[in-house]
């Protein structure tokens, strides 16, 4: 009489530890997700980044208003880029005074958010490569 309930808390108890899966995904299921995640994300940026560029920069960098590196122009990039995306970024949303002109913070537009700036420059970048 004592084995049936055991029996039954026995099966019951087997039953749920089938339903359970204990497998993970291999390790490069998860990386490819992630990559594919960091890739959707990147051409979204890129996208938000020219959108801000084209209806803020645009009108400067353009032109090369105030020493506005243009985009495409390599040289006047380069000494920009090998300070790194942080200070530039950092730069743009504090503004800043060089040899060659001047950056406004946020390019004149206060009500820019830092990402927005961020991926502005992130799209300028990308049109040197």
């Amino acid at each position: 009489m004592i084995m049936k309930p055991f029996l039954s808390l026995f099966i019951i108890g087997l039953i749920s530890l089938g339903a359970c899966n204990a497998e993970k995904p291999s390790p490069s299921v998860n990386e490819e997700l992630t990559e594919s995640k960091q890739e959707s994300l990147g051409e979204l940026k890129l996208v938000n980044g020219k959108a801000v560029y084209e209806a803020n920069c645009a009108g400067c960098h353009d032109s090369g208003v105030a020493g506005a590196p243009k985009p495409g122009d390599h040289s006047a990039w380069s000494q920009r880029i090998t300070q790194g995306l942080p200070i530039m970024i950092k730069k743009s949303i504090e503004g800043f005074e060089g040899k060659t002109g001047m950056m406004p913070p946020k390019g004149g537009n206060a009500s820019l958010g830092d990402s927005d700036i961020s991926n502005a420059i992130a799209y300028m970048v990308r049109t040197l490569q």
